[in-house]
């Protein structure tokens, strides 16, 4: 019997991914049916010949997807899901060597570059560049070599040649002088033009090629690899075709154009394949995703609409709200499940929504996990106030793929100020205030029983010497820290204002040597008290144990110091709480990949810069606050996992979770109809349907309501009760909030109105 292939149809949470498992089952119980008794009695039947190919949207739902299909077949069957960009690095750098052939490199292994990584190193390539050509006002340098970075993954998921970009901007160019025609102001979202830029594409081919000469791979540039050169390679397809039979991809309607043409090659000899696609999902519309263009592979399958086994939320409020928004006359109510925290400023709103949950939880009308909180966009004031109040009620809080630079992590910054006092060089990298926040940092004591501090030093006051410490207290640097930074079971041995004075006192500034001095060094040492000369000296006595090893050549590199310094201040054999060991994770990580490129580029450009020029550059990429690669996952377990969900719109659609209540935070702003940080400069330019179009504010405002309503049934297709919205009338600047989601606030039944 004929297999033919099924292009499944379903709203959010419909049961979509489901029946893609069912379908994956029915696969092999047909295949198993074709073989023989004895090759079905192995524990890996289709080991060595994988026939499947199995696609996911993102790295966590390509876990979840895995696990589903080794429960739904006892893992009897090796299952390897994959993003479509993980499926793209791993064949790129399996038939490495039939690219370097193709393209007639000079051979040798690929390193991939973290998107912190490729910034800093096209910076240094254009800098003779940005530094003679003007930038677009307003536009700072780190950002417009962003644009150019994303332009090349755009070019590369559209399956456009590089070559062309010119004309793609050229395009975008008129759209925005047609904008200006009409008297409308570019937004923050769309930015100003490139065309200051006389050849963007030749910076693009510039940064290509010379990564293709030394083997970096970057996102746009794998894509590229893979779709231009390697698809096309007629040994290539063999190989792809003898591999995989069967293709299964969830969520496609958050992949990218040239997914499309995979799919096809594989159709077209013979594959089968079973494909989910939600019409209010594209989370990554405006990030590389065409879903119009992927919606085209339905004509080749079987179409299934997928109805939802339940009754949800979303079935009865789907309508009046998005009714409500789109058009505010509209004879619509809301239903009691709707309801709005509305007061005048963010900041009382943000302290009434979390009393609001800390009752809630008390009360045991909900537990933290079934909650979430949304907001189209999350600044550190709110983000701290939430966490704050919460945990303070033992209320653990879940910020998902939080996009903070690694800097604001105290524990961090002090890692980074050691490194300036063990490694020559570094002296100008490093002051007072430093100083005193990393001998606070690392003079924590880890001690069962006793209660975690703040940042403001209370446990001062009750310390020996305290009353002298506060005479001096105005004559101190003025030391700050983080005041996220909670250390459970724990106590500072050198409070911050002890740590004022020994940075004041001890502390030898110098470009080449800086140095620590005894603490005996300060006349009055005596007010630090025994526990803190104490913890003190063993720092001191450290940092000088380490300084002899590197001059003896026994610290191998920075990341080993890193290593000792983590495990001697900070681990102690105790358990870190998850959000600092999260950071310190991310922290070697980076490390560790950027010296690798740094091995890369001396063993390519034959140069032998001195050790502290590279760790001079590793320290200021961190503190100009650029944001990381995550690093590899681990989920919180235990009581960590009984957490309030603390997201972005973007980050929790992207999630595919599903709580009882959600909070819609600033209900009343704007943001809530624009794409933000989720959607690149030019990428409306690179969709099929209407490739190198110029794009107007008719489009603007098409696009915007189109990607609300998405939103809005999304969201509400995962709530299972109440939706919360709140709402202040001011924001956090203090301007009066008019947003698209204020005919709804008005609607709801009010549950607090201090407005």
């Amino acid at each position: 019997m004929r297999i033919i292939s099924v292009w499944m149809v379903g709203s959010t949470r419909s049961g979509k991914t489901t029946r893609l498992v069912e379908q994956f089952c029915t696969w092999l119980q047909a295949g198993d049916r074709q073989q023989s008794p004895e090759r079905r009695q192995r524990l890996y039947p289709h080991q060595g010949e994988p026939a499947v190919l199995v696609l996911a949207a993102n790295d966590d739902n390509r876990r979840e997807l895995r696990d589903r299909l080794a429960a739904a077949t006892d893992g009897k069957y090796p299952i390897r899901a994959k993003t479509l960009l993980g499926f793209f690095q791993d064949e790129v750098t399996l038939f490495w060597p039939l690219l370097l052939q193709i393209l007639g490199l000079k051979a040798q292994f690929p390193v991939r570059l973290r998107p912190e990584t490729e910034q800093e190193l096209a910076t240094r390539l254009w800098r003779q560049q940005l530094d003679e050509i003007p930038r677009p006002a307003g536009v700072s340098e780190s950002r417009w070599v962003r644009r150019l970075l994303d332009i090349l993954q755009l070019a590369a998921n559209s399956g456009t040649a590089i070559e062309d970009v010119g004309s793609i901007l050229a395009a975008l160019e008129e759209g925005q002088e047609e904008k200006r025609a009409e008297g409308e102001k570019p937004r923050a979202t769309s930015h100003q033009p490139l065309a200051t830029l006389p050849t963007p594409d030749s910076l693009i081919l510039q940064w290509r090629n010379w990564c293709w000469e030394r083997g970096f791979l970057t996102y746009g540039i794998t894509t590229e690899l893979y779709s231009k050169y390697l698809l096309g390679d007629p040994y290539y397809q063999q190989h792809l075709l003898r591999r995989y039979r069967y293709i299964l991809a969830d969520d496609v309607d958050d992949y990218p154009a040239i997914a499309r043409d995979l799919f096809e090659f594989l159709l077209d000899r013979g594959a089968v394949g079973a494909f989910t696609y939600n019409p209010d999902g594209a989370v990554r519309l405006g990030l590389g995703a065409d879903p119009e263009y992927l919606q085209g592979l339905a004509k080749r399958c079987q179409i299934e609409f997928i109805q939802p086994s339940s009754i949800a939320l979303a079935d009865d409020l789907a309508t009046p709200v998005v009714e409500l928004v789109t058009e505010p006359l509209a004879l619509f109510s809301l239903p009691e499940s709707v309801q709005a925290i509305q007061t005048i400023s963010r900041g009382d709103l943000l302290r009434q929504t979390a009393d609001f949950i800390i009752q809630a939880i008390k009360s045991g009308q909900i537990q933290p996990q079934e909650i979430a909180l949304i907001a189209p966009g999350l600044d550190a004031i709110a983000r701290y106030t939430l966490v704050e109040i919460l945990t303070k009620h033992g209320i653990f809080v879940e910020s998902l793929n939080d996009q903070r630079p690694l800097t604001s992590s105290p524990i961090i910054r002090a890692l980074l100020t050691l490194l300036t006092l063990v490694y020559p060089g570094l002296g100008r990298l490093v002051d007072r205030d430093m100083v005193a926040e990393m001998l606070v940092v690392l003079s924590t004591r880890r001690e069962a029983g006793k209660q975690g501090i703040g940042s403001r030093g209370k446990r001062a006051e009750g310390a020996q010497g305290a009353e002298g410490a506060r005479q001096v207290t105005p004559y101190s640097s003025q030391v700050t820290i983080d005041s996220e930074f909670r250390i459970p079971n724990s106590e500072f041995q050198i409070d911050p204002v002890r740590a004022g004075l020994i940075a004041d006192y001890c502390f030898q500034p110098h470009p080449e040597h800086p140095n620590l001095l005894p603490a005996t060094t300060y006349d009055r040492w005596d007010r630090l008290g025994y526990a803190a000369s104490l913890a003190y000296a063993q720092i001191v006595q450290w940092i000088e144990d380490q300084r002899s090893q590197q001059e003896q050549r026994l610290l191998p590199s920075p990341i080993v110091l890193l290593d000792r310094a983590i495990q001697k201040f900070l681990w102690q054999g105790s358990n870190l709480p998850y959000d600092q060991l999260a950071a310190l994770r991310e922290l070697l990580e980076t490390a560790q990949h950027y010296w690798e490129i740094d091995a890369r580029l001396r063993q390519s450009e034959g140069i032998d810069t001195p050790a502290h020029i590279t760790i001079a550059q590793f320290i200021q990429l961190l503190r100009r606050g650029t944001i990381t690669a995550n690093s590899y996952p681990v989920r919180p377990i235990g009581t960590a996992s009984r957490a309030v969900t603390l997201a972005t719109i973007f980050q929790y659609r992207s999630s595919r979770r599903f709580h009882r209540w959600q909070f819609w935070l600033d209900a009343g702003s704007p943001l809530w109809s624009r794409g933000g940080a989720a959607t690149l400069y030019g990428a409306p330019l690179f969709l099929q349907h209407r490739f190198g179009r110029p794009w107007t504010a008719e489009d603007d405002l098409s696009a915007d309501t189109e990607r609300l309503r998405r939103i809005l049934r999304d969201l509400l297709g995962r709530v299972g009760e109440r939706v919360y919205l709140c709402h202040s009338d001011l924001a956090a600047n203090g301007q009066e909030q008019n947003g698209t989601l204020l005919s709804l606030v008005n609607s709801a039944i009010p549950v607090i109105n201090n407005g």
